[in-house]
């Protein structure tokens, strides 16, 4: 029998404009929808998905990430060119593990979230959020 010579897809995620990509191997940690008021605020969305990977598993690809520390602990990585939050390490909070914004992955869809952290900072609206009507793109504006 012939060996098989097929290439193991490795993870990638990348910034808005492409200017940072990154990588990891190895599984995931754990999988979230932060709430907390930094990551709000950070995003500008209500809630922020995670994956946290081991710190020895991630690499950049490409590009040179700026860096803010949103707290004494807490540092969060973006693009400088399109401001795209990307990662973010907290070595109190998440030792040995880069958590990263899972929109920013090429294949989120792999990577479902599997719990709501940080609910006592949520927004009070986002429980009625299921309830809206939606729509496949934006309603007619008539």
């Amino acid at each position: 029998m012939a060996p098989d010579h097929r290439r193991i897809a490795i993870p990638t995620g990348r910034c808005h404009c492409g200017a940072i990509v990154y990588s990891f191997r190895g599984g995931v940690r754990h999988s979230s929808v932060c709430h907390c008021t930094d990551c709000r605020r950070c995003a500008g969305a209500t809630g922020v998905a995670w994956i946290a990977v081991a710190a020895d598993d991630f690499a950049i690809e490409q590009g040179k990430p700026r860096q803010y520390d949103s707290s004494a602990d807490a540092q969060r990585f973006f693009c400088g060119t399109c401001g795209t939050g990307l990662w973010y390490i907290n070595e109190n909070a998440l030792p040995g593990l880069v958590d990263i914004q899972t929109a920013t992955l090429d294949e989120p869809e792999d990577y479902p979230p599997q719990v709501h952290v940080q609910m006592a900072d949520a927004i009070g609206w986002e429980e009625n959020l299921p309830d809206l009507p939606r729509f496949e793109r934006f309603p007619d504006a008539g």
